[in-house]
């Protein structure tokens, strides 16, 4: 990932050479959670975009959005947006990244309202969710917002009674 000129300047240089390395190897998108929750929602019927802006003037994208359904979703990491749960300050350049990641957190809360004013339902996941829960929790969105929408369940199981054809009518004797 590669570091822009902020309010808050060039990040510092790195602590150690595997601080580096690990810093440098983190994928901005296409990672392995975000591919593992795309591919469950996809074998549950879900289609979707990938990487959209969604509103006008906003450079944010996001990672997985329903346009119909009007859900997008966000997949973020523990470190970089500040997990209530797992996230650690770090101690070398410990003000650098404190501001970092609370400019993070509130680029995140904006962008949430932003969408929220527009009409959007917002989903975030953190890395550290089991990707069958995470996807539960975005079908479970975009159900509310299309409830007609015909998919299977994360399980695998057909959504409908085997007799009925998709379309809805039965079958005739």
């Amino acid at each position: 990932m590669r570091h822009q000129l902020t309010a808050m300047g060039a990040p510092p240089p790195a602590s150690s050479p595997q601080a580096r390395r690990r810093m440098r190897a983190t994928k901005g998108r296409d990672n392995a959670l975000e591919r593992g929750l795309r591919s469950a929602l996809h074998r549950a019927g879900f289609r979707f975009r990938l990487h959209r802006r969604l509103l006008p003037g906003m450079t944010r994208s996001v990672d997985v959005a329903f346009p119909a359904a009007r859900v997008a979703v966000f997949v973020d990491g523990c470190f970089w947006h500040g997990c209530p749960i797992h996230m650690t300050w770090p101690k070398a350049n410990a003000g650098w990244w404190r501001e970092k990641i609370e400019a993070n957190r509130r680029r995140d809360a904006d962008t949430d309202a932003r969408l929220a004013a527009a009409g959007w339902t917002v989903v975030r996941v953190w890395e550290h969710e089991a990707v069958a829960e995470a996807a539960s929790r975005v079908a479970a969105a975009v159900d509310a917002r299309r409830p007609s929408l015909l998919h299977r369940p994360l399980d695998g199981t057909p959504s409908w009674p085997a007799a009925t054809p998709r379309h809805g009518r039965a079958k005739s004797a």
